[in-house]
């Protein structure tokens, strides 16, 4: 059987989970993944960014 509520929660958030990744500067793509920053503030990020070394995140 077909998954129904798969991607569902996507409709719900502004402008269907994409925008611009603050690490890489990819455009259109999703961010969907939180990283936090060294002063403890929070991104949210593409898929590539999410296993990006903290370095690359405080640089940001």
């Amino acid at each position: 059987m077909s998954k129904t509520k798969r991607g569902r929660v996507l409709w719900t958030l502004p402008s269907h989970g994409r925008g611009t990744c603050p690490i890489c500067g990819a455009t259109r793509i999703k961010v969907l993944y939180t990283k936090v920053k060294s002063d403890g503030t929070a991104l949210k990020v593409c898929k590539r960014c999410d296993k990006a070394p903290q370095s690359k995140v405080d640089a940001v």
